[in-house]
Order: C-alpha cells, then structure tokens, then sequence
C-alpha cells in the first residue's frame, strides 16, 4: 500500500510523539506538524481508515502494529540518508535534516536496501539516533545525560537529542560531535550549568539546556 508524503509525515510524527508520551491526543500532534486541529482530525479519520491507528473521536491514540512498522521504515529511510550525505557527500550534520525529509518518501524497497550495504549497515545516524534495521530492530545503546556524569570521569558523545540547526552549529563552535570525548570539571549550583574539557581545548562552559540535550557513553 501506498501512502501520500503528508500521511507518512504524521505517521512518523505520531510514532516519535508516542516515544515521548506512549499515547498521543489531537493538540499534542497539531502543534508537532503545525496545523489546526480540525486539519489533524481529517487526517487521523484517513489513517484509522487504513488501520494504521486506533482511533475514537476526542480520544488519545497510538499507532496499529502495521503503523508502527511503517513509521520505522520512514525513520530507517530519513537515518540512513543523512548518514550518507555526511558521511559520503560531506554535508555538515546541521545540513541533512530537510534534505532527508525528502529523501525518506522515495518509494524503493530496493534503492535503500542498496544504501545500507553500501553504507556498510550503520547502526547509528550523524546525531547518534538509531538506524532500524530491514526487521524494525533498534540497536539499543546504554547512555548517560551529560548533567549526570561524574565529575573528572572522560566520557563519549553519542547522541544529541535536540538536533535544531541552532543547537547543532553550537556544538560546532565547541567542536562537540558524535564520537567527541568530554570531561566534566565542575557544575555550577546557581544554574546547572558544567565546566568541561576536551583534548586540546581551553576549558568550555555549556549552559543547563545544552548539556542536558548531549548524551554520552562512559
């Protein structure tokens, strides 16, 4: 079955509200794809129509197992493309989101097949999110939150939660990507920020906001 580009949008938008919530309402996905609420409520009339929600009017919804399935295969696309735009094309990681926005509805099993044996089956993408695989399986990766690491401990960036084009040319000017290592010297009570240091650097300060949207394995 076939599905037009605003259909997998909001079926990959419910499937990370429902990372966030476990069950999504009408407010919460109107505000994520920016559109009225009566425009969302059309839309989820189409997608239960298809069984790919379970869906009551006024009530909170989740995602059927084919919806499900089919959000992760848009989420595999979108990964995988912004994998090989920076890793192949050397794009910035702060250039491939709305590229790959329109990469993920190429319709090809085949095509992405291809991409990941060339890409040698990556299992993380340039922001350190997760790369579902041709089943659905999501490599699962213990993390810390930089704000809980323990002071003086050398630890590696692996994910980056908040991936906004702001957000990540910031950590460009820190030099901070996936794979950077950090050390936290201090916190500082008065606003959570942390004092850290990585190799070659002069010690930095990143505010509460920031560090707290950095992940690390230790």
């Amino acid at each position: 079955m076939k599905f037009s580009i605003s259909e997998e949008n909001y079926i990959k938008s419910i499937y990370h509200l429902q990372v966030l919530h476990q069950r999504v309402n009408t407010m919460m996905l109107a505000e994520m794809v920016k559109t009225k609420a009566a425009s969302v409520t059309e839309m989820l009339k189409k997608l239960h129509k298809k069984k790919l929600i379970d869906y009551e009017p006024y009530k909170s919804f989740i995602l059927t197992d084919t919806g499900n399935k089919i959000a992760l295969n848009i989420i595999r696309k979108h990964r995988l493309w912004e994998f090989f735009l920076v890793n192949k094309l050397g794009f910035n990681w702060d250039q491939v989101h709305d590229i790959a926005e329109e990469l993920e509805h190429i319709n090809s099993s085949e095509l992405i097949s291809r991409l990941d044996e060339y890409l040698q089956f990556p299992s993380f993408d340039p922001h350190g999110d997760p790369i579902p695989n041709s089943k659905g399986k999501i490599t699962d990766l213990k993390r810390s939150n930089l704000i809980d690491i323990p002071l003086k401990k050398t630890v590696v960036v692996s994910q980056i939660k908040d991936q906004s084009i702001t957000m990540l040319d910031l950590l460009k000017h820190f030099k901070i990507g996936i794979g950077t290592k950090i050390k936290v010297n201090k916190r500082f009570e008065f606003d959570g920020s942390v004092e850290i240091k990585i190799d070659q650097m002069p010690n930095a300060v990143l505010s509460n906001q920031v560090a707290k949207n950095i992940y690390c394995v230790i």
